[in-house]
């Protein structure tokens, strides 16, 4: 058997070639957009919302998605599948989308610094730059770009080379995960209006219809269908393994947002802190320091129970350590100084092993889940899926 650092390598060069082949293909489709597109050939603004759509949706980053999709269909088949690039291009358009109409939500006004997003200005900053005097204009355009972005991922849907009843298929898979992460999305900005850290089945929540439903279980489900299997009786199971996959990567993302470095996560330490994002990090801390409900992450019904007292504070500790956390909660101009407190009151309590721990546990739950899809499936793509989980939560970028 491979070991560790076999697999890693190995997974990454499957990604890394998906991510190399995508992009070009990608490129090519923006090409064609410009020249098919009916708009008034008077409009100005619409090739200009076009070429930022495109320079967005370049800068893209390692294409996971698009992994997720052709491996799915690998699971059926190591032939050509019809309308499977479609789907790529799909899938990446409505993350385009959402991350257009991100920036928008999370661009505060408190903020000194411009929105960066994939090393680029957000499409509002950039238009904001564009009309520096139409601040409505700038809004207005940067919600028109988002909304085009979930227009055309489904329109190269029904415009594939697919049979149509596929294209019928993936355009229904398609919409549905659209509205699943809107709704994602209300039930996150309604996780932060709380006082104190949120239930564990809300984070949960957050990052399954969010995230999981769009970015794993929509690009499994696509490429089933392109490769001929409805996935309609393995429904449960897929989808929960996209949410295992997905709590353990977010939990990865809220960790290395507190205990990571900008070299990392391409952004100060301690942002969620800041904005007052109750994410399993920030929901860990409270606990920690307030001896709220115990557990980082809590257990998956089924995957296992939590550890008894995970995340609870010692008696009598936590007065002056939850002022500090709490202060800083919300603050946008919490000092560096301050952030590396709060961090070193987290590392008391161990609260960086502990998220470590639920992280494992998660993506080994989804490793197991994937497992047993051997001798239903081909062995070389349900290997990328068992062990794609443990190398989301182990890898360093």
């Amino acid at each position: 058997m491979a070991d560790t650092a076999d697999l890693i390598e190995e997974t990454r060069a499957r990604v890394a070639g998906y991510e190399s082949r995508f992009n070009a293909r990608f490129a090519a489709c923006f090409d064609t957009l410009a020249a098919t597109l009916d708009a008034p050939g008077s409009s100005r603004f619409t090739p200009e919302c076009v070429g930022l759509l495109r320079e967005l949706s370049l800068r893209g980053g390692k294409r996971m998605r698009v992994a997720l999709l052709y491996e799915a269909a690998r699971l059926v088949t190591a032939g050509p599948v019809a309308g499977l690039d479609a789907a790529a291009l799909s899938v990446e358009l409505l993350q385009t989308h959402g991350l257009i109409h991100d920036d928008i939500i999370d661009d505060s006004p408190v903020r000194d610094d411009s929105p960066v997003r994939r090393g680029g200005p957000s499409t509002h900053q950039a238009y904001r730059e564009r009309f520096p005097g139409h601040p409505r204009t700038a809004l207005g355009l940067a919600v028109l770009a988002g909304d085009l972005a979930l227009a055309l991922s489904l329109r190269v849907l029904l415009d594939s080379d697919a049979p149509l009843p596929v294209r019928h298929a993936m355009v229904e898979a398609q919409t549905r995960a659209a509205a699943d992460t809107f709704i994602g999305q209300i039930v996150d900005l309604e996780r932060d209006f709380t006082a104190g850290p949120p239930d564990e089945e809300v984070l949960h929540a957050v990052a399954d219809y969010k995230s999981a439903r769009y970015s794993l279980l929509a690009p499994m489900e696509l490429g089933l269908l392109a490769a001929g299997a409805p996935p309609g009786r393995y429904a449960a199971e897929l989808r929960r393994y996209a949410r295992l996959v997905r709590i353990c990567g977010q939990m990865r993302d809220d960790y290395l947002d507190l205990f990571g470095g900008p070299e990392v996560t391409g952004k100060p330490v301690g942002t969620d802190l800041r904005d007052g994002r109750r994410t399993f990090a920030v929901r860990a801390l409270l606990c920690a320091v307030g001896g709220a409900e115990p557990g980082v992450g809590g257990a998956e019904p089924g995957v296992g129970g939590a550890e008894p007292g995970v995340g609870g504070a010692e008696p009598g500790v936590g007065g002056a350590e939850r002022a500090v956390v709490t202060s800083a909660l919300g603050d946008p101009s919490c000092s560096a100084e301050t952030v590396a407190a709060v961090r070193e009151i987290a590392e008391r309590h161990g609260v960086p092993e502990r998220m470590r721990a639920e992280m494992r546990r998660h993506a080994e739950s989804a490793s197991a889940l994937a497992g047993t899809w051997r001798g239903r499936w081909r062995d070389e793509a349900v290997a990328f899926f068992a062990y794609l989980p443990v190398w989301s939560v182990e890898r360093t970028a």
